[in-house]
């Protein structure tokens, strides 16, 4: 065999190997925890991407859920804190502000922090990344921090199975998870699959108690499940009065009650993230800038 075809056959095996590297997974970048104090998950290249502006409003300004919002506080405390707290489950009425209470009460928790307590992090992984929890924790384990691990509008549809990967990572197999590390997640259903899913399991297992137990077992792996509620006209005009008077938007009251209960008339609902869009709404009409 001659020289050339020697090295022709060598470019081609070297090719053929990068070629093949590159069928595999992406290498885990290391992150740097003390870049940021939020992070996501970005799953195709196994690495967490900091977010310098969350998108976030200040705890004083989420009305209507005062005692879900003390619980998961006292939770979060205790957890930044090193001592026991659980996962915890938000469910219940869209646009009641779940999610931005979670968010909140991250930057709560640490801008009350005692001197000297390293800051709490925040980890947002996607619903449809829930298969990557193992890589993604282990990266979490090692770091001189603690995460909360948070999953937004989390559900599961039928046939779908990387709930089974949620139920492993939470409590279940070997490791469990780690010490440093707890989970919070949103979503409107209180057992994170949809009510059909659960009896068509019923009537068609052989065992129908069992199949539906494995289905509905993945949220009791949260200990806490705060409900969050349709919040009444009372709750509503206060979640309205509270953002006029934070941004100082200039309108009678007589006037912002009337349109602000129009607003939710002409949505069909009131809620938290309603009351929101009707003061964008406002302030985009009065000429004002909503500085958070």
């Amino acid at each position: 065999m001659s020289d050339k075809t020697i090295e022709a056959l060598s470019e081609k095996l070297d090719r053929l190997v990068e070629a093949v590297a590159r069928l595999g997974p992406a290498p885990t970048v290391p992150p740097r925890f003390d870049t940021a104090d939020c992070f996501v998950w970005q799953a195709d290249r196994r690495a967490l991407e900091p977010v310098e502006n969350v998108n976030r409003v200040d705890i004083g300004l989420i009305r209507g859920v005062d005692r879900v919002r003390d619980i998961l506080s006292d939770n979060t405390d205790r957890f930044a804190r090193d001592l026991p707290a659980n996962n915890v489950l938000l469910w219940g009425a869209r646009g009641m502000g779940k999610s931005s209470l979670v968010k909140a009460v991250h930057a709560e928790v640490n801008r009350t922090a005692a001197s000297g307590q390293a800051p709490l992090k925040l980890v947002e992984i996607h619903r449809e990344d829930i298969e990557t929890l193992p890589q993604l924790m282990a990266l979490l384990k090692a770091a001189p921090f603690r995460f909360i691990l948070f999953c937004d509008d989390l559900s599961f549809d039928q046939n779908d199975t990387s709930y089974k990967s949620l139920k492993a990572a939470l409590e279940g197999g070997v490791e469990g998870r780690p010490a440093n590390v707890i989970l919070y997640a949103t979503s409107n259903r209180r057992h994170l699959l949809p009510r059909d899913m659960i009896e068509n399991e019923r009537s068609t297992a052989i065992n129908p108690s069992e199949a539906v137990e494995e289905k509905v077992s993945l949220s009791d792996r949260f200990g806490l499940w705060l409900g969050f509620h349709k919040c009444s006209q009372d709750d509503y005009l206060a979640m309205i009065d509270g953002y006029v008077a934070h941004f100082g938007l200039q309108i009678t009251p007589e006037t912002l009650r009337a349109e602000a209960l129009e607003w939710a008339t002409t949505r069909g609902s009131r809620s938290g993230r309603v009351a929101w869009q009707f003061i964008q709404d406002l302030a985009g009409r009065l000429g004002k800038r909503l500085d958070t």
